[in-house]
């Protein structure tokens, strides 16, 4: 469902935007990987299917798939993001402890339900990081995500400076809770209300742990079984007051090692996965052991502007009655 705020009229005309676009993403990649030690590399569109490093989101998403000449008898798929792909390009590429990477992923996720937040095409800042398997703990988590708030923040600044009616004033500081303590403080909300309450109440929140059953035998959200560790990992959360809801801005997690890979491979009903290349190569303990995420670009753009529909800040494909709509609001759609 899209949302239409009252009495909306964008700070930015449709160049104005452009060029803070680029200016955001710029400067937040070239921040981001002084911060975290992380050097920009090339990722592919797509890889096969046998392979095992699409990423299975939910679990239920289909990905976009065709043939190529020369793979005749393989099927390839358009990546949904490149959580499993960066681990071995880590090892690949020779990266050391405390030594990472980070990429512009591009990725068609054909059942996404379009509204304000939400399009087919993806885009996004893929991360990860080598780390020592004894850091594979809640503070070297936190830490972290304390480190890309803070780059986000500058960000606010950076924005002001040049568009100072625009930048969209960010909270200073980021609390840190359960999935499960979430539910424990709103035990009647379902888990999209209970993010809301949340970070309207705190400003931003990284909620950490998700992926597991929690105690009324329900997911907060889905999560693949294979790449994030569900006792380490989270989402990053802000208030996002012209829509009046939370907003996703990141996704991340320490990553499975060869116990938690096949506890949630058994928990999700796939344990069949610890078959394929990319398992085996965890379970043989041949990959470095990381963290590592996503950071939504359209969606950084869209809260640091204060946009109200993400097609303001990324071309995209949106049906002729949405796009119809968005004009009459006075929501110019790139």
């Amino acid at each position: 469902m899209i949302v239409y705020p009252e009495n909306y009229q964008p700070i930015l005309n449709v160049r104005e935007t452009q060029d803070a676009i680029k200016l955001i993403r710029d400067k937040f990649q070239k921040e981001l990987g002084l911060q975290l030690n992380l050097e920009r590399i090339s990722a592919p569109l797509f890889v096969e299917k046998k392979s095992g490093l699409n990423d299975d989101l939910n679990g239920i998403e289909r990905p976009v798939s065709f043939t190529m000449t020369d793979f005749q008898d393989e099927t390839i798929e358009v990546v949904h993001s490149l959580a499993k792909w960066k681990r071995m390009a880590l090892k690949k590429y020779g990266f050391l402890p405390h030594e990472g990477l980070y990429t512009n992923m591009n990725a068609i996720r054909r059942d996404e339900i379009l509204d304000n937040l939400h399009s087919a095409y993806v885009d996004q800042w893929d991360w990860e990081k080598v780390i020592y398997k004894e850091e594979r703990t809640i503070k070297t988590l936190m830490d972290t995500v304390k480190t890309i708030f803070k780059v986000i923040k500058h960000m606010e600044h950076e924005v002001w400076y040049k568009y100072p009616n625009a930048a969209y004033p960010l909270p200073q500081s980021v609390h840190f809770l359960t999935s499960q303590q979430l539910l424990d403080r709103y035990p009647d909300l379902d888990s999209k209300e209970r993010e809301n309450r949340i970070t309207q109440e705190l400003g931003c929140v990284f909620l950490m742990k998700i992926g597991d059953l929690l105690s009324n035998q329900q997911k907060h959200d889905g999560r693949a079984p294979d790449y994030d560790d569900w006792e380490l990992n989270g989402d990053l959360l802000y208030w996002y007051e012209p829509l009046q809801c939370a907003l996703e801005i990141s996704s991340m997690g320490i990553r499975v090692d060869e116990r938690s890979l096949v506890r949630q491979c058994e928990k999700a009903g796939c344990p069949e996965r610890l078959s394929l290349p990319y398992h085996q190569a965890i379970l043989n303990a041949e990959l470095p052991y990381t963290i590592g995420g996503g950071i939504g670009q359209s969606r950084l753009c869209m809260m640091l502007l204060q946009k109200v529909h993400i097609g303001e800040v990324q071309a995209s494909l949106w049906p002729q009655e949405m796009i119809e709509s968005c004009q009459q609001h006075h929501i110019p759609l790139l």
